[in-house]
């Protein structure tokens, strides 16, 4: 397509349009020039319609609050024709970045839309932040959490439940592609269901591999076939189950289930240590006799006669008592005169 510039003209490959657009002649059109070609009949300018500084251009002119810089314009990712991302930082508190990009009623950005022939716009917040700004860039999809793998390559894991799984791929990846355009970061989107799967076979390979059913005799091939279509791979996991889990599986009856509770004792029982025979020690002692084996001592008690019983009654009245005993007398000295008159004197 030619374009009339004024004095020059400007050519406008398909590769630079959208594929919603059809131009008619004499067709008033914007478009940002995208480099200047040298020629041998002069410079030729290329302009184009589907790159992503044509929304950035838009918005300037539409929204006054990015013309005079209190919104910025922060990052653009753009399939043409489809769908655009456009994160977008205020720098005033009170004005609302989002909201001044939309404006009353949405008649901001639904000018823009009819602009780009109604190529959808989503307008987010941008945030420093890469989890927070993810969360931001990937909407309408909810997300319920951002893992961050590696800072250094910008690689970084989202999770989302199951029904917000689509919402947030998008319609053959689209969402999630603008998105991780938008962020410039490699962004793996995985349900909750799967990371549950994924922690599973992980801690499934940290631990030690088991003992094939094979090993166990008793089960057959087709039997043990039934089971490995099931999960059921080792003779460990095979121990764990129920019986009622085990009937769960077609194919498999209450007979086969009794078959197969035989064949994982049988199989446990080879490992068992068979149990030596105790021979007790019988220590022969000497019977070593007690004190009541002993012969008690008779104990003779003498009976006292009447003789003994009055000398004994004798010599207690021959014995003195303390009352009976003489007083010894107090002898008293009195002074004489003479002592007194010597006791005075001195």
């Amino acid at each position: 397509v030619i374009v009339e510039l004024g004095k020059t003209e400007a050519r406008l490959p398909r590769r630079e349009q959208s594929k919603l657009e059809s131009f008619q002649i004499g067709e008033r059109i914007r478009a940002v020039i995208l480099q200047v070609e040298k020629a041998s009949r002069g410079p030729q300018v290329v302009i184009s319609r589907a790159d992503a500084a044509l929304v950035s251009r838009l918005f300037e002119m539409e929204v006054p609050e990015i013309y005079d810089g209190t919104v910025v314009v922060r990052a653009v990712a753009r399939e043409a024709g489809e769908r655009t991302k456009i994160a977008v930082l205020s720098k005033d508190r009170d004005v609302d970045c989002v909201g001044a990009c939309v404006g009353m009623k949405g008649m901001r950005v639904q000018s823009i839309i009819r602009e780009l022939r109604g190529e959808k716009i989503d307008i987010v917040e941008y945030n420093e932040d890469p989890s927070a700004f993810t969360a931001h860039a990937l909407s309408p999809a909810k997300i319920n959490r951002v893992t961050v793998l590696d800072p250094m390559a910008k690689h970084m894991e989202v999770i989302v439940d199951d029904t917000q799984l689509s919402l947030a791929i998008g319609k053959k990846g689209q969402n999630v592609r603008l998105a991780s355009k938008l962020l410039g970061w490699r962004i793996d989107i995985k349900s909750e269901e799967e990371k549950r799967q994924d922690v599973e076979t992980q801690m499934e390979q940290l631990m030690p591999a088991g003992t094939p059913l094979t090993e166990v005799a008793g089960i057959g091939a087709k039997t043990t076939e039934k089971l490995i279509e099931h999960g059921i791979t080792t003779v460990e996991r095979l121990g764990e189950m129920t019986p009622e889990q085990l009937q769960e599986i077609p194919g498999i009856g209450p007979k086969m289930v009794e078959k197969i509770r035989l064949a994982i004792n049988n199989y446990y029982m080879q490992f068992e240590e068979p149990a030596g025979e105790t021979v007790e020690a019988v220590a022969e002692t000497e019977a070593q006799p007690t004190e009541a084996a002993f012969p008690a001592e008779e104990a003779v008690v003498e009976t006292p006669t009447e003789q003994d019983r009055t000398k004994a009654v004798a010599g207690a009245e021959a014995q003195p008592t303390e009352a009976e005993l003489p007083a010894e007398e107090a002898v008293v000295e009195i002074p004489t005169e003479q002592d007194r008159t010597k006791k005075e004197e001195s």
